[in-house]
Order: structure tokens, then C-alpha cells, then sequence
């Protein structure tokens, strides 16, 4: 089992590599966006709350294209994403288990599941906006659910972030500064605002 795991690690990263050279040949460049979040300071709510991160949010990335339709960025964010809860949801409630599946959040005795998931990703660049600002936008799917897989509530984020061209000496250290800036402000947003969300309110007073 062991050496199983070594050797998919070890395919992972070679995809990945080659698939770095691959977007390199063909004139695209390949953005990770990395950064640090904060953990919130509020008070935690009493629960023992699954998280389950989905393949899609795992792996997101966004693609930029020039006005003539010519691949230009690709913007790997799912990791970012996961780093991000991963630094707020421990302030928000008293347990955080990670899982798998739905299956494995029923055998763990949650209160609830949390899935979120990524709708929609949008990028300026000062070159096609003729502002002095690169601006990412990020509107995402806030899932709640039950263990058994029930709906609890449904609700939509936008986050929004912006670097000035000043700052930086390259577009996709811009593109990486803006993309952290919006999701820090999701962290502020969504940790604020959990427990205003109606559905999740009314959820909170049943229990």
C-alpha cells in the first residue's frame, strides 16, 4: 500500500510538472496562487462540523484568453481554496473533521457537512480594462447538509480583490496578489456571516 501511494505521488507531480511544460510551450503562463490567511477571531459555535472538499474545488484553475482567443493564464486555485478554510473553519466551530464522501460524514457522528464549491471565477488584467488595477472576482456555492446528505442550506459569496500595477514587477505576481486579497476577503465574509444566513439561523435555533 505504501509503495502504491509513492508511486502515485510521485505520477502526480510528473503530470503536474509536464503539464507546467506543456502550458509553457504553448505560450501560456501557469499562475498557482499561493498566500497566507488569517484565522478569524470570533466566537466558536458549539459543533462538530465534516468538511468535504470535492474534486472539482480540488482541482479548480481558470483559464484567461487574449482578445483573439489565444489561451494567455492558467490559474490554478483549488489548493489556495482549501488552505483558506482550512485556516477559518477551526475558528468557526468547536470540531472540523475533513471526509471523503458523504458516506464516511455519516459514520463520524457530525453535526453537519459543509461543502462548498467555486461557480465562477473572473479575471481583469489592466490591458484589456485600461485601469491601473488587476481585479479577480470569485462567486462561490456555500452547501450545508445533514450527515445523511439533506439539504440544511444553500447560499451564494462573491469575493472580490484587486492589486494596483505599481506594486508588482509581474503580471502573475499581480494575478497571485489580487486572488489572495479575495480570498481573504471571503474569510472575513463568509465567518461573519454564517450564522446570519436564514436557513443556517433557523437550523442553529432547531438544534
Amino acid at each position: 500500500m505504501t509503495n502504491i501511494a509513492l508511486n502515485t505521488k510521485s505520477y502526480n507531480k510528473f503530470a503536474s510538472t509536464m503539464l507546467g511544460l506543456a502550458l509553457s510551450a504553448c505560450g501560456v503562463s501557469n499562475v498557482v496562487i499561493e498566500g497566507s490567511f488569517p484565522t478569524p477571531n470570533i466566537n466558536k459555535l458549539p459543533l462538530t462540523m465534516a468538511v468535504l472538499y470535492d474534486e472539482a474545488l480540488r482541482n479548480f484553475a481558470y483559464i484567461e484568453y487574449t482578445e483573439t482567443g489565444e489561451e494567455e493564464f492558467n490559474i490554478e486555485s483549488g489548493l489556495s481554496h482549501i488552505q483558506l478554510f482550512d485556516a477559518v473553519l477551526p475558528a468557526m466551530f468547536d470540531q472540523v473533521i475533513i471526509v471523503n464522501s458523504m458516506e464516511e460524514a455519516k459514520t463520524r457522528g457530525v453535526d453537519a457537512v459543509f461543502a462548498p464549491a467555486i461557480e465562477e471565477f473572473q479575471l481583469a488584467l489592466p490591458a484589456k480594462t485600461k485601469l491601473d488595477v488587476y481585479e479577480v472576482w470569485i462567486k462561490y456555492n456555500m452547501r450545508l447538509l445533514t450527515a445523511e446528505g439533506d439539504y440544511i442550506a444553500d447560499w451564494v459569496l462573491t469575493s472580490y480583490g484587486k492589486t494596483p500595477t505599481a506594486t508588482f514587477l509581474s503580471v502573475e505576481a499581480a494575478i497571485n496578489e489580487a486572488a489572495v486579497v479575495a480570498l481573504r476577503d471571503l474569510a472575513s465574509s463568509f465567518s461573519l456571516s454564517f450564522s446570519e444566513v436564514p436557513e443556517v439561523r433557523d437550523w442553529l435555533n432547531r438544534l
